[in-house]
Formats: C-alpha cells, structure tokens, sequence
C-alpha cells in the first residue's frame, strides 16, 4: 500500500514526501476513464506562477505535491516549469527542463499519466522522453511552429489553446466582436497547420484558453458558449482554476478574493463544464473538482433516463 513514510511507532507520518514502494507500470492516455470528464491537476515547479509560485519549487516538493494530486484521483498531473501568467519572465528551455524532468520521471514512475505544460518544443522533447504523455502548449504554436513537427512525430495528445501575443503582450491584444466565434476560427486556423504538419485529428485537444488575452468580460462570455467549440469536432478542456476573473466576481469590500479563495467557484465552472461535456478540467484542488464532476455526470445520467 502506498503511503507517507513513518518509522514505527511513531504516530502519524511526518514525512513531506509519499514513498512508493514499487515502480508502477507507465499510464497510458488510451486507459483514461471515459464517460466522464477527467481532471487534470496542475503543477508549478516555478518560483513565480500567480498562484502557488514557489510552494513546489524544488523537485522533492513538487514530486510530493504531484503524488498527493494522483493519490487524491487526479486523472492527469500538467507539470510545468515556466510561468504562462500575463507579465512573467521568460525561463530558458534548460532551466524549463532542470525543472520539470526529475519531477516527470518520478511521477511516471509511480504510475501517474502526466502532460508537459511548455511552449518549448526541446522541452516537450525532453518530458516525452522522461514519460510525459500529453504535450500542453499555452502558446497555440506562436511561440515554436516546430512543435507541430515535434506532435506528428510523436504521436502524442497536444492541447492546442487560443492565446494572442505572449505573456507581456496578451493583455493589450483582448479586442473582440464576438469572442466565441474568434477564438473557434483562431483555433481553426492552427489546428490546419497541425494537420497539415501531419498531425493526426485525434491527437488535438482544443482550449478556449480563458485569461490568455481575454478580459473577465470576455471569459464569462466564452464559458457561456463553450458548445461553440465542439464545431471543432475535437475534444475540449477547460482550465479557469483560480483565475482573476474569479477573484473579481469574489469581490468583497472593494478586494478581490486572493487565489486560493478561488477553489470553490473553480469547482462551480468544473460542474457545468462537466454538465457541458467538456473532455477535461484543468485545476489546482483536486478534490473539490472530482466532487463537482462526479455530482454533474450525475445529473446528466439523470437526464438522459427520463
């Protein structure tokens, strides 16, 4: 059985991190559950993500972290190793991949399913080499074109998510007339390129991308019309957790709600993406999301049977 490691007789673990008695065979993503949406744990091993920057910096804190996610029922572990928050610094693909590919191995190793969160594609080389399965790219190929070689290649799930400019730029570029409808044809637009590159249909995953040049307006407004995206005839995930659109509708006496008072409006957007039938979730609490789900394809089975 796994569990945190303790010395007899010494009360409960005082151990951070979970030791794992034996390698488990390698997830595949072809036995992720179907018939519900999953959830998809994220972890930082970054000092300045805008909510758990520096909490799982280091590989032994991040590996704990990771393992409590999957032990907790997390379907998907995203590991990343560079902040995507609109200002962050860029990170250099090695320090990216000094980051991220101890944590990638150990997770692997313990019979976790996990995805590279990069818009790097030696660092989605080097995580598809450690393990990782799926290749999350929050650039929509403006950051590398040559990651959609990288994808046709492998083989390997790719989240293709809108987003214009990049981290210092995104903000000013949130000019829509109909944001549902730009972002499926954006989204159009680079999933030709990868099928041109060879990519196959089955291996995109499409994400509306919320807070990447969008406004809280805007985001409100795209998860209203998230069925828009399933015109794309691909599978669709979507990631709001903690989000500043959140804490700006968590406003209390003029202060927006910090990010970790966000989970329980995360799960709120988790249910009615599971309502909707969204493939997937991408959060940081885990729990709350499984909850939300489990209770949503409830709801749903309800309705199908009347």
């Amino acid at each position: 059985m796994d569990s945190l490691a303790a010395a007899p007789g010494t009360g409960p673990a005082t151990s951070p991190l979970p030791i794992l008695r034996k390698p488990r065979p390698a997830a595949k993503f072809a036995d992720l559950p179907t018939g519900r949406t999953l959830v998809m744990g994220i972890l930082n091993v970054t000092p300045d993500s805008f909510s758990d920057g520096g909490q799982h910096a280091t590989a032994d804190t991040a590996i704990a972290a990771g393992l409590r996610m999957f032990y907790a029922g997390a379907d998907i572990i995203d590991v990343g190793g560079e902040s995507t928050r609109p200002g962050a610094e860029d990170v250099s693909p090695e320090e990216e991949q000094r980051r991220v590919v101890p944590v990638i191995e150990a997770l692997v190793k313990a019979g976790a399913l996990v995805s590279i969160d990069t818009t790097h594609t030696s660092t989605a080389a080097a995580a598809l080499k450690a393990g990782a399965a799926i290749i999350n790219d929050v650039s929509g190929l403006t950051m590398e074109p040559e990651m959609a070689d990288l994808v046709a290649s492998s083989k390997a799930p790719y989240i293709l998510t809108h987003r214009r400019g990049d981290a210092r730029t995104m903000n000013s570029l949130a000019e829509y007339k109909d944001v549902a409808g730009e972002v499926v044809a954006e989204l159009a637009g680079v999933r030709d390129k990868l099928l041109a590159a060879g990519v196959g249909p089955d291996q995109i995953i499409v994400d509306p991308g919320l807070g990447f040049a969008k406004n809280d307006a805007q985001n409100w407004e795209l998860l209203q019309n998230l069925d828009q995206l399933d015109s794309l005839g691909h599978r669709v995930l979507v990631a709001a957790s903690r989000k500043r659109f959140l804490g700006s509708l968590l406003t209390v006496a003029g202060k927006a709600a910090a990010p970790e008072e966000r989970d329980a409006a995360t799960a709120a957007i988790t249910a009615i993406s599971a309502f909707r039938g969204a493939w997937a979730v991408r959060v940081h609490d885990v729990g709350p999301s499984l909850d939300a789900v489990k209770v949503a394809s409830r709801v749903a089975a309800a309705r199908t049977t009347h």
